[in-house]
């Protein structure tokens, strides 16, 4: 599949923009479920960029950077998958398994960037101490035009690269079978590590019976052909309906007891 000169300008300021969103502006554009819809709007197949995007988004939801560690680069890699998987036809798995290199070139360059502006800090300093607003400003500007221009030339790069790959890499597909079979089996299980991630962060005890409930209804929706296309959309509900009736018994328990206090305390004949 080759790409119009509009739609390879269009891809670069989208990554432009996402590469700056996702450390700056933090509107959450970046997020692979955005971006790979963004990406497969642009390139003809927004129902593909979705697929995508949403199967990319398992893989990274539990990659958070801490410190100075950075996750292989959700922005790079969504983009990149859903390039992959559009203009090469390849399987959604396989698509994600093949980016996978790409979000760690991302890697590399944010950890690059970060490290080549951190003797800017002590220049940021002294503009601080001379009250030089406008330079701290420049200077920040400049990181982030840097940010972006490095996203967005690696995955045009890439875009261009894989469209001219296309009929290879379909070939090679059908030829090395086994070699995109395991792409496939390595994409499909990233979706499940970045939950593991997730779960070892966030999960406590009190959280174990609503995890296990929700594997099972999505175990038992899965199964029904007219609710499985629906399924993660249902149990998002039944999460959300959880968490309402949760937060609504918790406030109205606090209430009760600050009232409770309120009505029972003691008086001045109780030496209170």
């Amino acid at each position: 599949m080759g790409f119009s000169a509009l739609q390879i300008i269009l891809v670069f300021v989208w990554v432009f923009i996402v590469a700056i969103d996702q450390f700056d502006f933090l509107e959450s554009l970046y997020q692979p479920i955005v971006s790979g819809a963004v990406i497969g709007a642009i390139l003809g197949d927004l129902p593909t960029g979705l697929v995508v995007g949403g199967t990319y988004q398992l893989m990274t939801i539990g990659n958070m950077p801490v410190g100075g560690a950075q996750p292989p680069n959700a922005v790079i890699g969504g983009v990149m998958a859903t390039v992959f998987a559009i203009s090469s036809h390849l399987d959604t798995t396989a698509a994600v398994g093949l980016a996978v290199p790409f979000a760690l070139i991302g890697q590399y360059m944010v950890t690059l960037l970060f490290t080549a502006m951190s003797p800017m800090m002590s220049a940021a300093d002294k503009m601080a101490e001379k009250g030089d607003t406008k330079g701290i400003v420049r200077l920040n500007y400049l990181a982030m035009a840097l940010l972006g221009l490095l996203f967005a030339i690696v995955c045009t790069l890439g875009m261009l690269g894989g469209s001219a790959m296309g009929t290879t890499l379909s070939n090679l597909a059908a030829k090395y079978a086994w070699i995109m079979a395991g792409l496939g089996a390595a994409g499909g299980m990233m979706r499940f590590v970045g939950f593991a991630t997730l779960l070892r962060i966030m999960l406590s005890n009190e959280f174990w019976g609503i995890y296990f409930a929700g594997f099972a209804l999505a175990t038992i929706i899965g199964y029904i052909p007219e609710l499985s296309g629906s399924a993660l959309l249902l149990i998002a509900f039944v999460g959300v309906a959880i968490a309402l009736y949760d937060y609504q018994t918790r406030v109205a328990i606090k209430q009760a007891a600050g009232s409770g206090f309120a009505a029972n305390g003691g008086d001045d004949e109780d030496g209170i």
